[in-house]
């Protein structure tokens, strides 16, 4: 156990388990913006095991499985409009789209070649090295900081924006 603690990327991962949401109202989130939230703290959180853990632990397995079941849930709802909400922010609310967390921008840009890859959140898919561990501990940040999560709320700046969004695209 305690070579795990050496582990770089098992330390992000006990940093990730020990934030909190005790102090928010996640049943006031947006739904759309709630659920690419929590998908995007699993792709974390799988990132982050496979390369800490054994690919093939219990853990992850799990993971993967539950990662599966996402993908059908994405197309459910409003859920769709979510990649092209983060690039209309890109074109139309470029100081907005900035203060989005890194993995947001980067994984649904259109213009970055990030992305998830058998669930792992991949920056750049010509590189075998992996993504830093640095980059993690700044995810689990961005998307745990208070300015962040007051945004995402259905009455939050990026609730608003994301239902202008979709009256813009269903007109």
């Amino acid at each position: 156990m305690n070579e795990l603690f050496e582990d770089e990327y098992f330390r992000v991962l006990v940093r990730y388990y020990g934030k909190s949401l005790i102090l928010e109202d996640p049943s006031d989130f947006h739904p759309t913006l709630s659920f690419y939230f929590f998908d995007a703290l699993a792709h974390i959180e799988h990132t982050l095991s496979t390369y800490a853990i054994n690919y093939q632990a219990p853990k992850n397995m799990m993971h993967q499985e539950y990662m599966r079941w996402r993908l059908d849930e994405a197309k459910k709802d409003d859920r769709p409009l979510f990649p092209g909400f983060v690039n209309w922010l890109k074109a139309n609310h470029p100081e907005r789209f900035e203060k989005l967390p890194m993995v947001w921008r980067g994984v649904y840009d259109e213009d970055n070649p990030a992305g998830y890859r058998s669930f792992r959140i991949v920056l750049d898919p010509e590189s075998k090295r992996p993504v830093p561990a640095a980059f993690f501990a700044d995810a689990v940040e961005e998307f745990f900081s208070r300015t962040f999560l007051n945004t995402i709320y259905t009455e939050g700046s990026l609730g608003r924006l994301f239902e202008e969004y979709k009256s813009s695209v269903s007109a």
